[in-house]
């Protein structure tokens, strides 16, 4: 494989910051890549959402992708193994590993699987997920370097997209906040100055009728300064 394709490969795994991002594409581009450049068989990629529970999102065939929900339905496994230690397993022989993942070995061995390696999506501390490289021969260092090499990029990738989505939403509660308390201000200057009283008596009314009718007291704001609300009026009796 040439550098240049290496190359080309590594921008296309670097770009996650697109607006029409779709990160379950990404990670099967991931893993045809790993494919193409590693000469493995298979590749599966798992992810963690947000309970921290792995769940496979990319898978180059059937039976891979047949073989990675079996290892998580049992709960054994490189990838499962992977993710919980944060340590890459390498050219481990399935036929040799009964021992260690015993469902796993032989649902594997039933597939055609003769060596597996699991390498983390970790960055620093956190790992994020595990690439499972499935081959009929064991995979050699250098191209299992490449395959971290791989997995690194697209992990960076990956977090600096969930980060600027967390930050997006948390930016759009912190100006929905900012609205609320300019309504809920000018509603009680404009309740104070209907009732005759004090804006810390408005506020108080108003936030009890929101409690009583189960209303948020934005909403409560917004009606008395559109004067859908007149908690300035005596209660019907």
């Amino acid at each position: 494989m040439s550098e240049q394709r290496i190359a080309e490969v590594f921008v296309e795994l670097a770009d996650t910051l697109v607006a029409d991002f779709d990160v379950v594409d990404f990670l099967h581009v991931l893993s045809e890549r790993c494919v193409e450049l590693l000469d493995v068989d298979a590749s599966g990629l798992m992810l963690s959402d947000e309970r921290g529970r792995l769940q496979l999102v990319a898978g180059t065939s059937r039976a891979t992708r047949d073989l990675e929900l079996f290892e998580l339905e049992v709960d054994e496994g490189p990838c499962v193994e992977t993710f919980a230690t944060g340590k890459a397993i390498l050219n481990v022989e399935v036929a040799a590993a009964g021992e260690r993942w015993p469902r796993f070995c032989r649902a594997a061995a039933e597939a055609g699987v003769r060596h597996t390696s699991a390498l983390p999506m970790r960055l620093r501390g956190r790992v994020i997920g595990a690439l499972n490289l499935f081959s009929p021969a064991p995979t050699s260092a250098t191209g299992l370097a490449l395959g971290q090499a791989m997995a690194d990029v697209a992990t960076i990738g990956l977090i600096n997209e969930r980060s600027l989505r967390e930050k997006t939403v948390l930016s759009e509660q912190l100006q929905g906040a900012l609205q609320s308390r300019i309504v809920i201000e000018q509603a009680k200057g404009v309740l104070a100055a209907r009732a005759g009283t004090g804006v810390a008596e408005a506020f108080t009314r108003m936030r009890d009728h929101a409690r009583r009718s189960r209303t948020s007291l934005t909403a409560v704001a917004t009606a008395v300064v559109t004067g859908a609300l007149r908690l300035d009026l005596p209660p019907a009796p």
